[in-house]
C-alpha cells in the first residue's frame, strides 16, 4: 500500500465515515451481532459517549477514515472498572496493512495512561483473521462460548481473549475517564 496512514482521535464528525465502515460488519457477517445498521444519530451519540470515559481513534489513509477502534465498559459494576473491552473495524478493502495494529497501539498506549490493566476482545467464531490478528497483538484466547448469537441464519459462537497491560496490585489506581485526560 503506497498511502500514508494516520491516527488521530474520532470526533462525532467522523460518525457518517465510521457508519460507513460498520455498516457491511453489520449487513453482510456474523462479525457484529447487531440486526439493523445504526443511523447516524445513534452513532454520533455512541461515539460522545465512548469518549467521555475511553479513547476513539480513526486511522486514515491520505486523510480519508479507513478504520477505527474504542474501548468500552466491560461491565458496569465497579470492581471491572479496570477491564475495558475492545473493538476495530477496518475498512474492507484496507485490511491486511497493519492498520489494525497501529490503532490498538495507540488505544492501549492510551488505556495504560488511564490505569486500564486488562484488555477484553469478544470474538464471533469462526473467524480467523480476528483472531490471529489479536494474536499477533499480545492478546490470548480464555473463553469459548458454543451458539451465542443467532445471525444471518446461523447459530455463532463467541471467543473471549484477553491482554494484560499493567500490573495487578492489591490497591490499583483509580482509572482516570478519558474526557478527564483531555483537559489536563
Amino acid at each position: 500500500m503506497d498511502k500514508k496512514i494516520s491516527l488521530r482521535l474520532a470526533t462525532v464528525a467522523d460518525a457518517k465515515q465510521l457508519l460507513a465502515i460498520y455498516a457491511p460488519y453489520v449487513t453482510d457477517t456474523t462479525v457484529t451481532f447487531e440486526y439493523e445498521v445504526p443511523t447516524v444519530e445513534e452513532f454520533t451519540y455512541r461515539i460522545s459517549n465512548t469518549l467521555q470515559k475511553f479513547p476513539y481513534y480513526v486511522a486514515l489513509a491520505d486523510g480519508e477514515i479507513v478504520g477505527y477502534t474504542y474501548a468500552s465498559a466491560f461491565r458496569m459494576r465497579a470492581a471491572y472498572n479496570w477491564v475495558v473491552e475492545t473493538t476495530v473495524y477496518i475498512r474492507q478493502d484496507f485490511r491486511g496493512y497493519g492498520i489494525g495494529s497501529m490503532l490498538y497501539s495507540v488505544l492501549e498506549e492510551t488505556l495504560k495512561n488511564q490505569g486500564i490493566l486488562t484488555m477484553i476482545a469478544c470474538i464471533a467464531f469462526p473467524n480467523p483473521p480476528s483472531i490471529a490478528f489479536h494474536e499477533t497483538v499480545g492478546f490470548h484466547k480464555v473463553g469459548h462460548f458454543s451458539n451465542s448469537g443467532y445471525k444471518l441464519g446461523q447459530w455463532v459462537d463467541v471467543v473471549w481473549m484477553e491482554k494484560h497491560i499493567g500490573l495487578h496490585h492489591e490497591n490499583p489506581s483509580l482509572v482516570i475517564p478519558f474526557s478527564k485526560m483531555e483537559e489536563s
